[in-house]
């Protein structure tokens, strides 16, 4: 099991009381060691060139962001300050998704601790993600022709509104957003699915809509790989979230895409997607349940 990090990925500084959980990261690595799984391996990633990042996003908002030249309110839109560690995070962060999606294509199964940012539009930051990484990994497979067809299957709390607008015009990029439909963003966007559930959602809900989902999309698209938004903030417990999915609900969705990869033989990589607890201990142990559903198959 080939799990991409890097130590960058926790070292940003930010503000005091800023609600990123920028530690998370790190913590999280300690965690899956103490596991004690010797199948598992971290690789460190390359960082993303602006080639790659062209084939989702803008040359002027790219150069902008590269060279330090946001307006000031791109930047308070993007949600982080900006510094030179930022942009070398964000390139590794972007590089993984890409790496551990061709892992996957040729091994089954690889992850990558950072990833997910699905709110950054073609044009423009937002909510934390700046670039968006499963949509650049998925465009550069089918780009390289690694891949024909691939599914983003994102299952974080709030809608993949950036993932949506830049795929809109991908026809071999399949994009499903399984998410609380009263929560950020207010203004959604139009996925190639959408499953928009209520507030105070609870597991068996959650977990009935996410199987039919996910089985209707591999029905439908055949897809030769799924890149996964695991998002930890469907549960109950998460400030930013609005679901009643418990601790067992989060081992349950997870295990149930994992295996349901397995089965039907897709390769599947994974993006830590959101999770925002003050308590860190607390969403690190939600983030886990998806390297815990891992070792069980």
């Amino acid at each position: 099991m080939q799990l991409y990090y890097h130590p960058l990925y926790s070292d940003l500084i930010l503000p005091e009381r800023h609600r990123f959980p920028i530690q998370k990261y790190k913590l999280l690595k300690t965690e899956i060691e103490k596991l004690g799984v010797s199948a598992i391996h971290f690789q460190e990633p390359k960082k993303a060139t602006k080639s790659q990042l062209s084939l989702c996003h803008n040359q002027t908002y790219i150069n902008n962001f590269l060279n330090g030249t946001l307006s000031n309110k791109a930047i308070k839109k993007m949600g982080f300050p900006y510094s030179n560690e930022l942009v070398e995070r964000t390139l590794l962060s972007v590089g993984a998704s890409i790496q551990s999606s061709e892992h996957a294509l040729k091994h089954g199964f690889s992850a990558n601790l950072s990833g997910g940012y699905h709110h950054a539009y073609s044009d423009y930051g937002s909510g934390f993600c700046i670039f968006n990484d499963l949509a650049i990994a998925a465009a550069h497979l089918i780009n390289t022709e690694q891949a024909d067809t691939v599914l983003i299957f994102d299952c974080d709390v709030h809608q993949g509104d950036g993932t949506a607008q830049i795929t809109q015009n991908h026809d071999q990029i399949i994009t499903c957003s399984i998410h609380c439909e009263q929560n950020f963003p207010r203004n959604k966007q139009e996925s190639t699915y959408d499953f928009a559930l209520p507030a105070k959602t609870t597991d068996a809900e959650y977990l009935a809509t996410l199987e039919q989902a996910l089985d209707f999309c591999v029905r439908i698209h055949n897809p030769d790989i799924i890149l996964y938004n695991a998002g930890a903030d469907i549960y109950t417990k998460d400030e930013l979230g609005l679901f009643d999915v418990s601790i067992d609900g989060v081992y349950k969705r997870d295990f149930f895409t994992l295996n349901f990869c397995k089965q039907h033989q897709i390769p599947l990589m994974c993006g830590l997607g959101g999770g925002y607890q003050r308590n860190l201990s607390s969403l690190i142990n939600v983030h886990k349940q998806l390297f815990k559903a891992a070792i069980d198959l």
